[in-house]
């Protein structure tokens, strides 16, 4: 059972709105492209970095 906006309390209402007005003004990082990294998945993600076969936890 889903409920749309209407159905919610007023404070619910009034807390999705506000959510919303967040993420329109929320300003998006542009990030520099990166020189020289690593290819293929980023290592920190996955908890260690891997280079010439040899795996390093960190």
């Amino acid at each position: 059972m889903s409920e749309t906006p209407q159905d919610l309390p007023e404070a619910a209402q009034r807390a999705l709105a506000e959510a919303a007005e967040r993420r329109r003004q929320a300003k998006t990082i542009d990030l520099p492209v990166e020189l020289g990294g690593r290819k293929g998945p980023e290592p920190v993600r996955f908890g260690d970095w891997e280079k010439k076969g040899i795996a390093v936890d960190f």
